[in-house]
């Protein structure tokens, strides 16, 4: 029963940490770690816990691939060499930080690699969570960064388990192939299976099909990546970037409708399932250490976070400036930003379930048959610099107005773009369409003045006094208001046994298919 009773407690910690949030200026991801570390108080519930293997090939991919799928490709050309850099060689120097540091706290070179490796990449899922509302370009290169910084350091974590093992030899050579097969060969199988996805479901017309084809393709292109030892997390990166690009052309409206909702909710389960591991973890790693006293691992932990964290900032105030004395380009120097929003990124580095896996599949013993050396040191250390930088985002709201961000419009303004430009495409193309489909002119006419209505209110948004968002705002609540009546008197027929369930299921769905229509064509209140 101890599944089922997890499964209930996620559920009412998910419902009531997001009612909080709404009250109080709380990351929701924040209540749901403390929610897991009150759970390791209770013996019985203490027991749960997920195989790090189970992180790592079932929540990463579908999270990765739907944060892959939801990202601007865009922005990340844009600012591709920062994203480049970010998961490259910041990851390798904090992690070569990270290790000096844990060996100058008394851990083996070995050890301290691991621990630096797996400390070293940011979170895809926890930035997506936590620094959501910020401007479009900063979420997008964060969000970038997170996605590809995991292959360089799952690469340098595989390499430091193994030398400290037994079962590989450092040299240049191999550390230089196995980055190598994992971005080359990630990336790789990560667009075949994309393409192999897109030729799939282009002749599909089923959508529930088409909607368990999406569910599949992240895994396979995790799997077709470990099979030749590449970086499972780059293929599905590279997979989620590709369908991006071509899944707006082969899915329809039906399928887009059934498969969006479902990816919303079952990542935003999954994420949270994942906070509220991080609070457990960190709990029943302090309680199960035994290598040294609950006071140094804590200190230890605290300073290892200060060195992730300062290595970060170090890196935000550095390299930009270093990079603007080598390119002058006017290109370049429209995406620079003032030191204050730089604060932003700085604060944005959280860790999250990529180095809780990593800490926790770390292997008990070496090939000698001897205990993996200060292993529960290593996830006391790494659970406590998760949760001391996840506890940034407390900070995210007073840092972002400290930074004085530009009020980003530019989203708001492609949407408004977008559908004038289609509007005024339909309008063009009224006359030859309704000659090639044989309409009638009567028919013409009604549709060219619904076209053109929605039109004017496109093109009119903002303006609230305005005639034309006045009469719509009008037409919208008389629509709804007319439309809850008719949903009542479907209700009547049900209960006096004149229509059947199944009847008002159906007639119902046509409803809601026109609230959710007229509901998002108003204005919020």
């Amino acid at each position: 029963m101890l599944g089922l009773e997890m499964v209930v407690l996620l559920g009412v910690a998910l419902v009531a940490c997001g009612a909080v949030a709404r009250r109080y200026p709380i990351a929701p991801a924040i209540l749901l770690v403390l929610v897991g570390v009150l759970v390791g108080f209770v013996p019985h519930l203490r027991q749960a816990h997920l195989p790090p293997e189970v992180v790592l090939l079932l929540f990463l991919p579908a999270l990765l691939y739907w944060e892959s799928l939801t990202t601007s490709l865009r922005e990340i050309r844009k600012n591709l060499r920062v994203v480049v850099l970010s998961s490259t060689v910041l990851v390798l120097i904090t992690a070569g930080a990270v290790a000096v540091t844990a060996h100058a706290l008394g851990m083996q070179w070995g050890p301290a690699w691991v621990l630096g490796a797996a400390l070293a990449p940011t979170d895809a899922t926890a930035v997506g969570v936590l620094a959501r509302d910020l401007p479009r370009r900063t979420v997008t290169v964060l969000r970038a960064e997170s996605l590809v910084n995991d292959g360089t350091a799952l690469v340098l974590y595989g390499l430091a388990v193994g030398v400290t093992v037994g079962e590989q030899d450092l040299t240049g050579w191999h550390v230089t192939w196995l980055l190598v097969l994992s971005y080359g060969g990630g990336v790789l199988a990560g667009g075949l299976v994309g393409l192999l996805s897109w030729q799939v479901r282009r002749r599909m017309e089923d959508p529930m099909l088409e909607g368990i084809a999406m569910l599949v393709t992240p895994f396979a292109a995790f799997l077709a990546a470990d099979a030749v030892g590449a970086s499972g997390v780059l293929a599905v990166v590279a997979c989620g970037l590709f369908m991006s690009q071509v899944a707006p052309r082969i899915t329809g409206a039906a399928t887009r409708q059934l498969v969006a909702p479902f990816w919303s909710l079952s990542t935003t389960v999954l994420s949270s399932a994942l906070f509220v591991l991080v609070g457990l973890s960190a709990h029943s790693a302090f309680l199960n250490l035994t290598s040294t006293s609950l006071a140094e691992a804590l200190v230890d932990a605290v300073l290892v976070a200060a060195v992730v964290i300062g290595v970060r900032w170090v890196w935000i105030y550095t390299t930009p400036y270093v990079i603007r004395l080598v390119d002058r380009r006017p290109a370049q120097r429209a995406l620079r930003v003032s030191a204050r929003q730089r604060t932003v990124s700085a604060v944005a580095g959280f860790r999250g379930a990529v180095s809780l896996a990593a800490v926790l599949a770390v292997p008990r013993t070496l090939d000698s048959g001897a205990h993996f050396p200060d292993r529960d040191l290593i996830v006391v250390i790494a659970s406590g610099v998760i949760v001391l930088t996840l506890l940034q985002a407390m900070l995210l709201p007073a840092v972002v107005r400290f930074a004085r961000l530009p009020p980003d419009d530019s989203v708001a303004e492609e949407i408004q773009l977008a559908e004038v430009f289609s509007l005024e495409t339909a309008l063009a193309a009224i006359d030859t369409t309704a000659a090639e489909l044989d309409i009638d002119e009567q028919v013409v006419r009604r549709v060219r003045r619904e076209l053109d209505k929605m039109r004017l209110l496109v093109e009119a948004a903002g303006t609230v006094d305005h005639p034309v968002v006045v009469h719509d705002d009008q037409y919208t609540s008389l629509s709804l208001a007319l439309l809850a009546r008719r949903r009542d008197a479907l209700i009547e027929l049900r209960d006096t046994r004149r229509i059947d369930d199944i009847v008002l299921r159906l007639v119902q769905a046509r409803f809601d298919n026109e609230e959710v229509r007229l509901s998002r064509a108003r204005p919020p209140e």
